[in-house]
């Protein structure tokens, strides 16, 4: 991705605002991994997640004029990926599912034994189902925090609520998840280990939670 520009520059965007296709181009090419990682981890479907990000872009597209720069981009692109996400996994319930989802084939690492890499793959399987069984907002919380390693303050502006209410959500996020992979045969040993979620210790960043759960909040932001 040499010779483009940075992430956030004001010049890329006035452009796109301009409907300058080549440098939305560009901005699609800058932030379509970031997007592409966190749609997969909120949506769990591989089916779906590259019409999601499709979606997001197109919904980035049409919104952009609205972008005035009172965040930093990239946080606003994290609300426009987290909308459409809720979207879709809300319009999916309501569609009937015919079969399992096949596994995935992205996960696989070639530096692992097969049966290590098995292991894992059930691992992640099982995490997964944990993290789907999440109230909506605690979920959106734990993945925006544990997993896109984000800080209380920049997910409290994507999902519009109070920095003490997102702490409050990924305090407990931590506990029902935790309760969760104890129900799990691959993780109840790790999560009694750790006392936390970490079911993978793979070194790719989509497919591992990163690091230890950090402190808890005090009493009285519970």
């Amino acid at each position: 991705m040499s010779g483009l520009p940075p992430a956030d520059s004001n010049d890329l965007l006035e452009r796109c605002r301009q409907g300058d296709k080549a440098a939305f181009r560009q901005l699609f090419l800058l932030h379509s991994p970031t997007v592409l990682r966190l749609v997969a981890r909120m949506l769990g479907r591989r089916a779906d997640i590259e019409d999601t990000v499709q979606e997001v872009f197109l919904q980035v597209y049409r919104s952009l004029k609205d972008f005035r720069g009172d965040a930093k981009f990239s946080t606003w692109l994290h609300r426009v990926t987290v909308n459409v996400v809720l979207m879709a996994r809300r319009a999916a319930q309501s569609r009937p599912v015919f079969a399992a989802s096949p596994p995935d084939e992205a996960l696989k690492d070639e530096g692992l034994w097969p049966d290590e890499d098995a292991a894992r793959r059930l691992r992640l399987q099982a995490f997964q189902r944990c993290i789907d069984r999440l109230p909506e907002k605690k979920r959106v919380v734990f993945i925006l925090h544990e997993l896109e390693g984000l800080p209380a303050a920049e997910i409290a502006e994507i999902v519009g609520a109070p920095v003490l209410t997102v702490r409050t959500r990924l305090f407990y996020a931590r506990q029902e998840l935790a309760e969760l992979m104890r129900q799990e045969p691959t993780l109840c040993a790790l999560a009694e280990e750790s006392d936390g979620p970490n079911p993978s210790s793979g070194n790719s960043p989509g497919d591992r939670v990163k690091g230890q759960p950090p402190a808890r909040p005090e009493k009285d932001q519970e």
